[in-house]
């Protein structure tokens, strides 16, 4: 094992390592509504920049976290974090929507390399009480990633262009790929498995076909076709939309998933998601939360920064200060969590978090106004942030509470892969949300001041379509500046419906951790050390 002292600073560029992607998700954020500009994508390119890599992201966790095992941890997150560097530079020099969407698909493959094996180098790198402060320093480094990310996602769109945004994984990648090589050892785990690649197949179809319904409802039509898609010179045939379809492939999926995943257990062999394990209540209950929980919190992100800057008129960089306050939340929340782990137990630490989650994103949306100043939103977003870094910091070890110490690896990866599909799915439900309330709302503001059918129609494509972008041309001309404050009005409240649907979701989370095991009732300075290091050990994948 390496020295004392390289082990720490071996873990300071495994904490940045996964920082990168914490950084780029944040500065993605802040960066859509200059990207809707430049390359006037649509809104559902929008939701597919997003989506395309949580999607590609979520499905490949556990695949990769075996491989790492196998093939070696370090090897892995150094070829992850190259993937993620290149695909970025694709991403900077996009010319389309549609290539940017190909380059954060690779990008997600690249992020899910990284994420599992730099909590796998921490487990195999440091023991007993050490452990547990490398996780602290870990999660530490994520929050304070976090907050500099709006702000310097804010800056270089602003400052220079939203390409840059993507530019900057670049530095951070050659020197994450110089500091691990020169600083943390090579691991690797005694699976001797095959991977399930049936088993991966089938999670990709299942959540890509999901996520297509969800997104693409409101353009093709939830049951009957309303726009045809098309692919080169062949465009759809049928009347019925090919949305229910992608749902009935999905519902198809996910059983032929389940029933291969238990077939394989069975049989003794390596399954992607560890079936056995939800007979035990808490893991049952706790992944159930983290899927809902983070449902809740990755969809409203993607909506505030939308209405900031296409409704209240902020630019990238005051977008970016304002959503400082979450980051900060979350960091400020990190440090409190540790402090509180010996005290109280985790799954209160966890509700308490939920909480403030909830109260802040009901906050937010009582705000939320065509007129509002955004300055009314710093208060909840902080307490929101701070709920996110209770809940976050914690809740692994909930879900791991009776876990089994010699599983806590297979355990650790299926939540986090809970969380991922959570966060994929969020960004489709809420942006779904977003943009058909929208588009209903000021349909009927239009049609109420008398607009004919097309220009009601045109116009409200128009800001759909746009997410929002279209609101400042409206504003230019005198014609239509009447349509742009109705489409601010209407984009307010779909923001809204979308931030109180969030804050549902969010309560839907508290509530599933009331059902959670005995173990993780009890304070972690109460636990055996057996039992604390499994806790700590969780996150490997």
């Amino acid at each position: 094992m390496a020295s004392s002292s390289r082990r720490w600073v071996g873990l300071v560029f495994i904490s940045i390592a996964v920082s990168l992607i914490i950084v780029d998700s944040t500065i993605v954020n802040v960066a859509i509504p200059s990207i809707v500009d430049e390359l006037g994508i649509t809104s559902t390119e929008v939701q597919w920049v997003q989506e395309s890599y949580t999607l590609v992201f979520a499905s490949l966790l556990l695949v990769f976290g075996s491989l790492a095992d196998r093939l070696g941890r370090r090897r892995m997150m150094l070829t992850g974090v190259v993937i993620f560097a290149v695909a970025s530079v694709a991403a900077a020099l996009a010319p389309t929507g549609g290539l940017l969407i190909l380059s954060r698909l690779i990008q997600g493959v690249g992020g899910a390399m990284i994420l599992p094996t730099t909590l796998s180098l921490i487990n195999a790198t440091f023991r007993g009480r050490e452990r547990g402060i490398a996780f602290a320093v870990w999660g530490s480094t994520i929050g304070g990633m976090a907050a500099l990310g709006p702000l310097l996602g804010g800056w270089l769109t602003t400052a220079f262009s939203w390409r840059w945004a993507f530019g900057i994984n670049i530095p951070l990648g050659l020197i994450i790929l110089v500091g691990v090589s020169l600083t943390v050892a090579e691991s690797r785990g005694e699976r001797t498995q095959r991977i399930d690649v049936v088993g991966a197949v089938l999670s990709v179809v299942t959540m890509a076909s999901l996520v297509f319904g969800l997104i693409e409802g409101r353009t093709y039509g939830w049951w009957l076709t309303e726009t045809r898609p098309q692919v080169g010179e062949w465009e759809w045939p049928w009347d019925l939309s090919p949305v229910p379809i992608a749902f009935l492939i999905a519902l198809v999926g996910l059983a032929a998933f389940i029933l291969w995943g238990l077939r394989r257990e069975r049989a003794g062999k390596s399954t992607l998601l560890a079936f056995r394990l939800f007979t035990i209540a808490s893991f049952r209950n706790g992944n159930i939360a983290a899927m809902v929980v983070s449902l809740g919190e990755f969809g409203i992100i993607l909506a505030l920064p939308l209405w900031l800057q296409f409704v209240l008129g902020l630019d990238a960089l005051q977008t970016g200060l304002v959503l400082l306050a979450l980051a900060g939340g979350s960091f400020v929340a990190s440090g409190v969590a540790g402090a509180l782990a010996n005290r109280a137990a985790p799954v209160w630490i966890v509700r308490v978090g939920l909480l403030a989650e909830v109260v802040g994103v009901a906050g937010i949306a009582f705000m939320i106004g065509p007129e509002s100043s955004p300055l009314v939103l710093l208060p909840f977003l902080f307490v929101y942030g701070l709920g996110v870094g209770l809940a976050t910091a914690q809740l692994t070890g909930v879900v791991l509470a009776d876990v089994p110490v010699a599983e806590s690896g297979q355990a650790s990866g299926t939540q986090s892969t809970s969380r991922q599909l959570g966060a994929a799915l969020g960004v489709a439900v809420l942006g779904t949300v977003l943009f058909s309330s929208t588009a209903g709302l000021l349909d009927a503001k239009l049609a109420d001041r008398g607009v004919p059918d097309d220009q009601r129609e045109q116009t409200v494509s128009a800001v759909v379509d746009s997410a929002g972008g279209a609101i400042a041309g409206l504003a230019a001309s005198p014609q239509t500046a009447d349509f742009a404050d109705d489409a601010k009005a209407a984009f307010s409240e779909g923001t809204r419906a979308a931030a109180f649907t969030a804050a549902g979701f969010l309560a839907l989370g508290l509530l599933s951790t009331l059902s959670l095991g005995s173990a993780a009732s009890t304070p972690r300075g109460g636990r055996p050390e057996a039992v604390a290091d499994g806790a700590a050990a969780a996150p490997s994948a």
